[in-house]
């Protein structure tokens, strides 16, 4: 059930894409359910894994440390050459940048799930560089747009709880009591998530039409570049530091796959409507890539 679901999960995420596009007005109303729907797809992750995992995650602070390194240093850097190779508008610098600095999103871990990853690891990074990015953005940002910018620490620290946290712990829980359905539950479960965040790329696609239908191809192909090039060299660099490939993996995604929506407020906030593009087209993309990543992944590199 895994395999096929992650065999098809690219397609349903760019079927649903485009459907977006052109009849935005049938999930646009759908924004509410974003939240529940990730911490629906938590909760089935967590089913699918123990106690153990996330002892064995914790023992590996090099892995989080290494997945740490590549989204705070390689992503900002990237984004900063990466928007001057393009020449994007200042506007448009400002927002690329702006989501290279900021911690990793939930969407990494169900990528993660999908791609054969270490989910109790990709969790572990997105909760610490969560942590690290209230510090670490303000910093970044600071040093490369000669701006500071304050992020929402109880706002962050409250949607780790109810979307990552909770979720998570509860499907701990489900998944001792049902230890003798543990075979079901690995079945099940990568459906759901799958089923869970397609919805969820689809109400993002509708509610950034718009912006869609503004960027112009250089900032497409900046926002498309600096997620790839995340990727890539995040699995490479993690490789070169000599981690193993499960692991090199859960590194990528994490480096790659960004909390654009964060990046989204921020700009917005203390910069202009016009600095978010980037970070919008970022929330739909790196969905579609990461799909597309996760059965390059299990095909390729995890068979």
């Amino acid at each position: 059930m895994a395999n096929l679901t992650v065999t098809w999960f690219p397609l349903m995420a760019v079927l649903i894409s485009v459907y977006a596009y052109f009849f935005p007005q049938t999930l646009q109303g759908g924004g509410f359910l974003i939240v529940p729907l990730l911490g629906f797809i938590m909760l089935g992750m967590g089913a699918t894994l123990s106690v153990k995992d996330f002892v064995s995650a914790i023992r590996r602070p090099r892995a989080v440390f290494i997945g740490m390194f590549m989204q705070f240093l390689l992503m900002p850097l990237l984004a900063f050459g990466i928007g001057h190779l393009f020449q994007l508008p200042r506007e448009q610098f400002i927002g690329l940048v702006m989501v290279g600095t900021v911690a990793g999103g939930t969407a990494s871990n169900v990528i993660t799930y999908l791609a054969g990853g270490d989910v109790a690891l990709s969790i572990t990074m997105t909760a610490c560089s969560t942590v690290a990015g209230i510090v670490l953005t303000p910093l970044l940002s600071a040093f490369l747009l000669k701006q500071t910018v304050d992020v929402p620490a109880w706002a962050m620290f409250k949607s780790i709880l109810l979307v990552v946290a909770l979720p998570v712990s509860l499907g701990l829980a489900i998944n001792r009591l049902m230890r003798k359905k543990a075979e079901l539950l690995n079945r099940i479960c990568p459906l759901l998530s799958a089923i869970g965040i397609v919805l969820v790329i689809g109400i993002i696609m509708a509610l950034n039409r718009k912006s869609l239908q503004e960027c112009g191809w250089q900032v497409m192909a900046a926002v498309i570049c600096h997620n790839l090039s995340g990727m890539v060299l995040g699995y490479a660099g993690a490789r070169a530091l000599r981690c193993d490939k499960r692991t090199s993996v859960t590194v990528a995604i994490e480096t790659g796959m960004q909390n654009s929506g964060l990046a989204v407020a921020l700009t917005k906030q203390f910069f202009t409507i016009g600095a978010a593009l980037p970070g919008a087209l970022f929330s739909v993309w790196h969905n579609i890539s990461g799909a597309l990543f996760a059965i390059i992944t299990r095909r390729l590199i995890l068979r």
